[in-house]
């Protein structure tokens, strides 16, 4: 695996999203999409064909493949890789699998402090193949900067503790009040998963990461500061180092933009159900945001849609002169599977002549 340093690493000055990430003025407001590597594109679902979703995590060249896809289609200011938020407790050897129609399911849920003490540790070879795919990016991206990702410690345990996705994470929530040291040592061991999963993309060279805590919005915010807060801002302590942009992004999360904030990240992405300019008082200045176009509104016409582009991209200026250090445009969640691609393209190229 490389040791790339900030020294080595693949200088990209004129990078829209490094420089909207870092608080400089972009030559264009970038733009990319979450899930834009997936089932929209139909030159993905041909790649994808017979091959399961994590056998495909671990092909570096089936990743590479997939993650440059909408990077060539849509002119993105990003890659980001392909991936899933359960490859790295695979890689250390939990049994699980993802299931078509159901997502991930793990064979035995952590319900126990036995349970947890019982977790394998992650060690940055078991993941050596998505760093290989990260090598063969940086090699074939040019010009357009490439994130990282991972799941926050909290959604980890969520899978891991309810078995599988839950709508109400009772099972989560029940642990985490009626037992907290087991919690906490829980989410301890995960952000150490997360921080050997994201160390080896950056070394690797990734130029950003995103960070996604897509359940943390199943939270009252005095839960998360508790329960989750600490967890989180150990993973983006050590991940601080390597000096490229830090994105953190959850669903349904408008109640913990600031706490989420404060985890340390640059850049905290929102979902469609908070305008950025209102959003921005709730992260407070010197953060850039991410957002937030919701995705079901590219089903709804051209007129729509570039209606909503262009109220977005007011409100994120708004939020700029309130205080935000740069906007980058996104969805406010992942594109969904029956999306034209032919629609997102034109929404970034909406999005530059803004």
């Amino acid at each position: 695996m490389n040791n790339d340093t900030p020294s080595t690493r693949r200088q990209l000055p004129d990078a829209p999203l490094l420089a909207a990430a870092a608080g400089r003025k972009a030559s264009r407001r970038p733009v990319w999409f979450m899930r834009q590597a997936g089932r929209s594109l139909p030159e993905y679902r041909k790649i994808r064909a017979g091959i399961g979703m994590l056998d495909s995590c671990f092909d570096p060249a089936l990743v590479a493949e997939i993650t440059m896809q909408p990077v060539r289609r849509h002119d993105v200011d990003a890659a980001i890789l392909f991936s899933d938020i359960v490859v790295p407790l695979k890689a250390a050897g939990i049994d699980l699998d993802i299931v078509a129609g159901t997502g991930p399911v793990v064979a035995n849920p952590v319900r126990s402090a036995a349970d947890v003490a019982a977790l394998p540790t992650l060690h940055s070879e078991q993941v050596e193949p998505v760093a290989k795919a990260v090598t063969l990016l940086t090699e074939e991206l040019g010009q357009t900067a490439l994130i990282g990702f991972a799941g926050a410690p909290f959604t980890l345990a969520s899978y891991l503790v309810e078995g599988g996705p839950s709508r109400n994470h009772e099972k989560t929530k029940a642990l985490m009040r009626s037992d907290s040291a087991t919690w906490h040592a829980l989410l301890d061991t995960l952000a150490d998963t997360t921080i050997t999963f994201l160390q080896a993309q950056i070394d690797a060279g990734i130029d950003a990461l995103q960070l996604f805590d897509s359940w943390a919005g199943a939270l009252s915010l005095a839960d998360y500061r508790e329960f989750v807060l600490p967890h989180s801002t150990k993973v983006f302590d050590a991940v601080s180092a390597a000096g490229i942009p830090k994105i953190h992004f959850g669903v349904g999360t408008g109640e913990l933009l600031g706490a989420m904030g404060e985890a340390g990240a640059d850049v905290v992405g929102v979902d469609w159900r908070i305008p950025l300019d209102d959003a921005v008082r709730r992260v407070g200045p010197g953060k850039a945001l991410q957002g937030n176009l919701d995705p079901a509104v590219l089903f709804a016409g051209w007129d729509a849609v570039e209606s909503e582009v262009r109220r977005i991209a007011g409100e994120a200026d708004r939020a700029v002169a309130a205080g935000a250090t740069g906007h980058v445009f996104n969805l406010g969640h992942g594109v969904l599977p029956d999306t034209d691609p032919d629609v997102l393209t034109r929404v970034v190229e909406l999005v530059h002549s803004l």
